[in-house]
């Protein structure tokens, strides 16, 4: 609740929200004041969405109030948006504006070039309609920053974000501190870097926090000792977790105002979340000194080049992150050391004992009629741990979010998000040396993702991991490696943060704002004529349109099969179009990098 100095700009009391027999929120009260920062998180269906549209006035309560400021304007991202069905993204996101009053205002111009590539008219005209999920998203994120509010709900904003994005989008909230937030989201570096408070949604209560969410580690660790839970308990995954923040860079750390002592007491004598040492000795048992080697490789499709002169050596227990912006080649990377894409040129190298497991964008087939559990234990009924430790199948899934009425459901009763965390599960339960995930943290909530990262401390193996959750990505990966979209392949010792500054370097080039002076600008001739630098810009925009438009596209077949989860045939079917989608992805991508490498080698 607000306190007396805070002003309170809406607040509800006592509210509860049922759907059906189904309890969300039991008499709930809570206050947002002018200026808060508040982060809701909480397990998937535990009512996080709900309590958002609650406090927004977009659902009613069954019982209690929400009351607000007669003068308190408020804006909601949900997870759905709508538009009238002629909406150009003009007259969605800036409405009635007339053009000179937007155009001059700076704020209002970053905002459409960080989300929406720009605000030239060929982009602005476009029908909501015609948009790809990914780019309605960013639309609608766009309306609501624009708008003049008190407080913003957001509810998953960071959804079709990329990293850099998401780091604006963090920085641009920051620069307005008058406006309230409240957001939903399992990206925790957003929650770190964003809030100020945490709300937990559980057991249809809303538990309140002070600080961001290594605070709120840290708080609950406190509250669960000072509530006297047994030692067995104290020491789960989340003591490791926040004596790994602990252990963090110092940011993560100062936001917190409430005593620590006792939470530092719980964590003085933790080791590490990983033996790197004892990790290392394992994998080169396991591996022999080969993995994977690249040498002089050139990565690409036909005569069309992704990535040149890459050497690369990975090693036995390297736990590797890769970065870069979406369509250039990430994938590609990865399915070029699997063996999967034919170099067009140069040598891979693997290692004799090499035994990858491999988490990819594509749904494997299973037997939908097959329990969870059941599809489990077809791999294995054990995994080995090392130092004599072993997980059954069913505590492998309970881990990984499937409890005991779960682990029983059948596989064709699953969501897109709950199939990918199967595949998971059995790609674990073959136990792999070389562990391979294309964007493995897809609907996961807070809690399985702080679970599936206590998995990985203990994998005795190589990790090969493509993600755009900057958290996981730090908290799992000690190194990191970029596709910059340029065919080069770069070695990040900087971690994310260099990846995003050379990536602000690139965009300043390209947008012709480097800070070079201005003499060296005015000596910079371009040897492309102005129609073709026009012209290869509305490709580039084609290019990232076609693939954000194949991106909705492949989450919508995700969907149908969840349908149609009954009719074999059927899923059989969409399983096929969903690998041909892929391809199409991935020749698309390099006509989008072609484009790109023209552009950027048109300055001299």
């Amino acid at each position: 609740m607000a306190s007396p100095q805070q002003v309170n700009l809406l607040s509800c009391e006592n509210v509860s929200k049922a759907f059906g027999e189904r309890p969300l929120l039991r008499d709930v009260s809570l206050g947002v004041s002018k200026g808060e920062r508040i982060g809701v998180v909480g397990r998937n269906g535990a009512g996080k969405s709900t309590l958002l549209r609650v406090l927004a006035g977009a659902e009613p309560p069954n019982s209690g109030r929400v009351t607000r400021g007669a003068s308190v304007v408020v804006g909601e991202l949900d997870q759905v948006g709508t538009s009238a069905e002629h909406a150009t993204i003009r007259s969605h996101v800036l409405g009635d504006r007339d053009e000179h009053d937007w155009a001059g205002d700076s704020a209002v111009r970053e905002i459409l070039t960080a989300l929406l590539g720009g605000f030239q008219s060929e982009q602005l005209d476009r029908r909501i309609s015609d948009l790809s999920g990914g780019e309605r998203r960013r639309a609608y994120l766009a309306e609501q920053l624009i708008r003049e509010v008190d407080v913003l709900f957001l509810d998953e904003p960071t959804n079709h974000l990329d990293v850099e994005i998401i780091a604006w989008l963090a920085a641009h909230l920051k620069g307005r501190p008058k406006i309230a937030i409240v957001t939903v989201t399992h990206d925790r570096w957003f929650l770190d870097e964003v809030c100020d408070h945490m709300w937990e949604v559980v057991g249809g209560n809303v538990e309140e926090y002070v600080g961001g969410y290594s605070a709120y580690v840290l708080a609950k660790a406190e509250r669960m000792r000072q509530d006297a839970v047994s030692e067995a308990r104290r020491q789960n995954l989340m003591r490791k977790e926040l004596a790994w923040l602990r252990r963090g860079p110092p940011a993560r750390t100062t936001k917190p105002q409430f005593r620590i002592d006792a939470a530092n007491e719980l964590i003085a004598a933790e080791p590490p979340p990983r033996n790197a040492v004892e990790l290392l000795e394992f994998a080169s048992a396991r591996l022999g000194k080969t993995v994977f080697e690249l040498h002089d490789a050139k990565i690409g499709f036909d005569t069309r080049t992704l990535i040149d002169h890459i050497t690369w050596n990975i090693a036995p227990g390297a736990r590797i992150g890769i970065l870069g912006p979406n369509g250039a080649g990430k994938t590609s990377v990865l399915r070029s050391i699997l063996g999967e894409l034919p170099l067009l040129a140069g040598k891979r190298v693997e290692g004799v004992t090499a035994k990858p497991g491999v988490l990819s964008q594509n749904l494997a087939d299973l037997d939908l009629s097959k329990s969870v559990i059941d599809t489990v234990s077809e791999v294995a009924n054990y995994i080995e741990l090392g130092k004599g430790k072993q997980l059954s199948a069913s505590q492998v899934c309970q881990r990984l979010g499937f409890d005991h009425d779960g682990q029983f459901t059948r596989v064709g009763e699953l969501s897109g998000g709950e199939r990918r965390r199967l595949e998971l599960t059995r790609i674990l339960m073959s136990e792999p040396n070389i562990l391979v995930l294309d964007e493995p943290t897809n609907d996961f909530d807070v809690e399985t993702l702080a679970a599936l990262e206590d998995l990985l401390d203990g994998f005795p193996g190589t990790l090969l991991i493509i993600s755009h959750d900057r958290y996981f990505l730090e908290r799992v990966c000690d190194n990191f490696v970029a596709v910059m979209g340029d065919r080069a392949f770069t070695d990040l010792p900087g971690g994310i943060e260099q990846y995003l500054e050379f990536r602000r370097n690139m965009l300043s080039v390209a947008s012709g704002k480097s800070d070079v002076n201005v003499e060296q600008e005015s000596g910079r001739k371009s040897i492309l004529t102005p129609a073709r630098e026009r012209e290869l810009r509305k490709l580039a925009d084609k290019w990232e349109r076609q693939l954000s438009k194949l991106d909705a596209q492949i989450i919508g077949i995700h969907d149908q099969m969840l349908e149609f989860t009954s009719d074999f045939e059927r899923v059989a079917q969409l399983d096929q179009d969903l690998r041909a989608l892929n391809e199409k992805k991935e020749k698309i991508e390099v006509q989008w990098l072609e484009t790109a490498d023209e552009l950027s080698g048109g300055l001299s």
